[in-house]
Order: C-alpha cells, then structure tokens, then sequence
C-alpha cells in the first residue's frame, strides 16, 4: 500500500470520529502520528546499537506503548 493511500485511508476513518473539526485539526493529528512513530523507530534502533540510550519520549507516550494506554483508557 502506497503513503498516500495510507494517508487517504486513514482520513477516512478520522472523519468518523466527532471529536475531530475539519481537514486541518485532523492533518495536524495525523502529522503528530508520523513525528510519534519516526521517533520510536529511531528510538528503537539506538537501543539496539547503545546499551544505555534511554528515550526522550515518556513511556506512555512512545508509539509502540500508546495503543495498548488508548485501550485502557476506553
């Protein structure tokens, strides 16, 4: 699957959601995602090459945790 039919596929579904105000609130949502998960790559491949590299993003904020803290909180 293509980025832009990732990108167009998830859109779809954040118009479902009420909460969300038009194309720009969910852009700006959507490039917040991408920066979360780009960062837990990173993250992931310095703790595997650095034995004491700890990341700057919170636990329960790291992309890789964050679905399973959205789960509870429903």
């Amino acid at each position: 699957m293509s980025v832009r039919n990732s990108v167009k596929s998830i859109q779809d579904i954040m118009r479902q959601d009420t909460g969300v105000d038009g194309d720009a609130q969910r852009i700006s949502q959507l490039c917040w995602m991408f920066v979360l998960k780009i960062i837990d790559d990173q993250d992931q491949q310095l703790e595997l090459m650095q034995d004491d590299y700890k990341s700057p993003i919170p636990r329960p904020l790291q992309w890789r945790v964050l679905p399973a803290s959205l789960s509870k909180a429903a």
